[in-house]
């Protein structure tokens, strides 16, 4: 099978065209281009995203079904709950939206993964989502306890269309609360769900299902050209996780 090769400035193929569940590498759709901000925002407003590691050119990939987190569906599981309700009233813990994005995105790049010998947040790819951040379309959602950064991810965001990328944990259940913390902001600003790219388990147990693209792309072109919220982090924000009922697996 041949790759789709881009040069610096040609637009992405259509998603379409990426490699079926058949293929060596299911998902991939071309190769080359450059990292900037407005190849990125091309990528993500087409259902796109890098994932390449050093050694290696930029890889473009669009997978087909697509992991998502419909936020009315996640999953509050008991323990998380508890958490919860004790991080929101012990002095010295707080959620920070984009107070160091720049810490969480090395952060989640220094992270151990199970399987996993290197990373997939390369510097250029550090460098790339920095500078998105920069241009109000990358941002952080951080776990602070006690003056410290404990834990958290960073995501994208065109309009009200939201892309979850990594996360990392110094601090028990810091990540969780960070997702947690996601969640709650996305259901008050009506952004119905987080992209998570691929199926896992962990994902799966937290609420997360396939999706087909087509579906997924339908709803990323309706949400992008939706206002974005201003990213910040009200404690009320909790209640929509808190005080709603729990939503079934269906």
């Amino acid at each position: 099978m041949q790759i789709t090769w881009i040069a610096p400035g040609e637009s992405l193929p259509d998603p379409a065209l990426a490699w079926g569940p058949d293929a060596p590498v299911p998902g991939l759709l071309a190769a080359g281009g450059e990292l900037g901000v407005e190849r990125l925002l091309e990528a993500y407003g087409n259902a796109i995203f890098p994932w390449f590691s050093d050694n290696q050119p930029i890889l473009w990939w669009s997978p087909d079904p697509r992991m998502v987190l419909e936020v009315a569906r996640f999953q509050l599981h008991r323990s998380l709950r508890k958490t919860l309700e004790k991080f929101r009233r012990q002095d010295g813990c707080e959620v920070r939206i984009n107070h160091d994005f720049g810490a969480v995105i090395r952060a989640c790049a220094a992270a151990p993964r199970a399987g996993q010998s290197g990373t997939w947040i390369v510097p250029d790819m550090v460098e790339a989502y920095i500078g998105l951040h920069q241009a109000g379309h990358a941002h952080s959602v951080e776990t602070w306890i006690d003056g410290r950064l404990a834990g958290g991810l960073y995501c994208v965001a065109i309009g009200r269309a939201v892309f979850g990328e990594s996360m990392f944990a110094r601090q028990p259940d810091a990540s969780k609360i960070a997702l947690a913390a996601l969640v709650s902001f996305c259901r008050r600003h009506a952004m119905p769900m987080i992209d998570c790219q691929q199926n896992t388990t962990h994902l799966a147990s937290l609420g997360a299902r396939e999706m087909p693209r087509s579906a997924f792309i339908s709803h990323v072109t309706r949400a992008r050209k939706q206002q974005g919220p201003a990213w910040h982090f009200d404690p009320l924000y909790w209640d929509e996780l808190l005080l709603a009922r729990p939503s079934p697996l269906t």
